[in-house]
């Protein structure tokens, strides 16, 4: 017989999760209410009329059942999740409840379910508009019916499903939803509804649990095979490792106590999530003047307890069939994502015909959304937010597996991000990762595709034939030469450089080496631009290599320059202490945009130049010699209070 625990009125805190070894059950006018913490059931939870659980302060629940759900009730459980989208973008959603019911098991969700927090567990003013524009007031919260779709198992942009305010979304079925304009400065838990822009819904229903269904498809039409695309999430009440479900659903099966990952066969979706980045602040309904794009994330991590690998979405534009065209601008932010927050929506796509993907509670962990935790559903921040803590391995997560987090690192496996300006347009990202348990080929869950290969100018690696690939994991050897493809179907520009080098020691340098000049480029202290003719898309002209073989004993060092910003006194200094004869000395933002330039320096022991009122960032200082050797190395330029 189950043993029952049974709450009326429950204050939860303190620092240690609440463990139920039984069902919990929740009596009519009765509540359970959970601050910064997170409760445990091993068994089904039963919500009686008006019984509710509040979890406020990133409280979650953890349930262990291994089948499917038994939940049951007509109560409530409340949850908070912030959008970061106004009335003109989209956030994708996943919900961690349904509509209460007296029925046992999961039950479908639509936006009534969207409640506007009015105090620790109020709520009133919210209601459904079937306007264009949704908004946010002191008093209401009027979401937009007019933008809720779903995507199950398609490839057409035409082929989203439109729910509007139906309560006819399944448990693990992802939707679009827009935000709202204006602003609610009601303040629960010192944090306000609204400030602008950045709007708190509390999701209140029956708490999806057990294993959860998300269909997945790959279509074959003509002969040729196409990967459909499934819009589905996180459908818990708390946060799960994504890693693992993209792993055990693409073939993988995952030691739990070792962390080590053996590939088995028989893949279900391909190893991949795509995130929906809108450009901030979107400005229009008008299909055409989206800005936005698909970032992808794998878990190529050193474990499946380690953080996988993640590139910012290419801002695009869109055509009225919905497939990208280009736009002016540059590409989305570094989020963390191997920890999916409750409500995170994603996009996966199936490897076979037809099949079945699914959510289990073994992937729940008890993790608060931030970027050291590696968990984030959206955020207004500058690219490449670095983890400032000094640990590199999790400290202890509360999961359902028994996995101790405690010794697995935390640390991005190594990665070159590089960073291609295509057109003076938009910028496409690009990621080298390197793990040795991954192959110079294809590798399921360890190399990404980008979501779409329609985009007229583009770069990409090409591992296979059929596919434009963001991500490449292979095993680091410094005399490698990794093929790197410039796609060019009008006449394009490309300015080539990295971005950005994580936890990577193999080489000191990094080139793009061109095989039909024999020239190579410097992409890691400076940037190479290239221009094709229409139709010169190449697959085998350039390399990404760490050696250039073209040097002599007569070429000039960058060491024998020291090149040095001075904050403080807003000064860059170049010393010269050989006496090396200098044609130039010029200054590049980190797009390549010029700066300065300084011509006939001569041969001097010192240069200086002033830096004032240059914006922060990272700046690239090129010298060129008499005799036209070239030195570059990048500066960071920033003001010091």
């Amino acid at each position: 017989m189950r043993r029952l625990i049974q709450f009326f009125f429950v204050m939860v805190f303190g620092f240690f999760g609440l463990q139920s070894q039984a069902q919990l059950f929740v009596s009519s006018g009765s509540f359970l209410y959970v601050n910064d913490q997170y409760v445990t059931v091993t068994q089904d939870v039963n919500l009686a009329s008006t019984g509710n659980i509040y979890l406020r302060n990133e409280s979650q629940l953890l349930q262990k059942t291994t089948g499917s759900s038994a939940n049951t009730g007509l109560g409530t459980l409340s949850a908070f999740q912030e959008g970061t989208s106004n009335n003109f973008g989209y956030n994708y959603w996943c919900s961690p409840v349904g509509e209460p019911s007296a029925i046992v098991g999961n039950s479908n969700f639509g936006i009534s379910l969207l409640k506007r927090p009015t105090g620790l567990t109020t709520f009133g003013g919210e209601a459904i508009t079937t306007g264009l524009n949704g908004s946010s007031t002191n008093t209401a919260l009027n979401i937009s019916s007019r933008w809720i779709y779903t995507l199950t198992t398609a490839n057409q942009y035409s082929s989203w499903n439109y729910i509007a305010a139906a309560t006819s979304i399944g448990a693990g079925q992802g939707f679009t939803m827009k935000g709202v304009s204006g602003s609610d400065n009601t303040t629960v838990l010192g944090v306000q509804n609204n400030p602008g822009n950045n709007q708190r819904y509390d999701f209140r229903g029956k708490p999806n649990d057990g294993n959860i269904n998300i269909p997945v498809g790959n279509a074959i039409a003509g002969g040729t095979s196409y990967t459909e695309s499934t819009l589905t999430g996180n459908p818990y009440p708390s946060a799960i490792n994504l890693n693992l479900f993209l792993l055990e659903n693409s073939g993988y099966s995952v030691d739990y106590v070792s962390g080590s990952t053996t590939f088995v066969g028989s893949p279900i979706i391909n190893g991949i999530a795509y995130f929906w980045e809108h450009q901030k602040p979107a400005t229009s309904h008008v299909l055409t003047d989206y800005v936005g794009g698909y970032a992808t994330y794998v878990p190529n991590g050193a474990t499946a307890f380690s953080p996988g690998t993640y590139t910012s979405a290419p801002w695009n534009s869109y055509n009225g069939d919905g497939s990208p065209n280009t736009s002016a601008g540059n590409s989305g932010i570094n989020y963390r994502r191997m920890f999916s927050p409750v409500g995170q929506g994603f996009i996966v796509k199936g490897e076979e015909e037809t099949g079945t993907a699914v959510m289990r509670n073994r992937y729940r962990v008890f993790n608060k959304e931030g970027v050291a935790e590696n968990s984030q559903f959206e955020r207004n921040a500058s690219n490449y937010e670095t983890n400032s803590d000094s640990d590199t391995n999790w400290h202890d997560i509360p999961n359902l597996t028994g996995t101790d987090y405690t010794q697995f690192s935390k640390l991005q496996v190594p990665q070159i991000r590089i960073q291609t300006i295509l057109n003076n347009q938009f910028t496409r990202e690009v990621v080298l990762a390197f793990n040795p348990n991954a192959n110079d080929g294809f590798d399921i869950a360890f190399d990404a595709p980008a979501q779409g290969s329609n985009l007229p100018t583009d770069v990409y690696f090409p591992i296979t034939n059929d596919n434009q690939f963001v991500i490449s994991t292979l095993p680091f050897d410094i005399n490698k030469r990794i093929p790197f493809a410039l796609k060019a179907v009008n006449q394009s520009t490309f300015r080539v450089y990295v971005g950005e080098i994580i936890n990577f020691e193999g080489a000191e340098n990094v080139f793009l080496f061109d095989k039909e000049t024999n020239i190579y480029h410097d992409i890691k202290n400076s940037f190479v631009d290239i221009t094709l003719p229409a139709g010169g898309t190449t697959t085998d002209r350039f390399e990404v290599t760490f050696l250039d073989e073209t040097l002599g004993n007569e070429t000039i060092k960058s060491e024998q320059f020291m090149i040095v910003q001075n904050n403080e006194n807003e000064l860059l200094s170049i010393r010269n202490p050989n006496l090396v004869d200098l044609k130039s000395a010029t200054l590049f933002d980190i797009t390549g945009k010029l700066i300065f330039t300084k011509d006939k320096l001569g041969a001097q022991e010192i240069y200086s130049f002033p830096t004032i009122g240059l914006s922060d960032s990272i700046y690239i200082v090129k010298l060129i010699t008499a005799d036209n050797q070239e030195i570059s190395k990048k500066v960071s330029i920033f003001k010091v209070n």
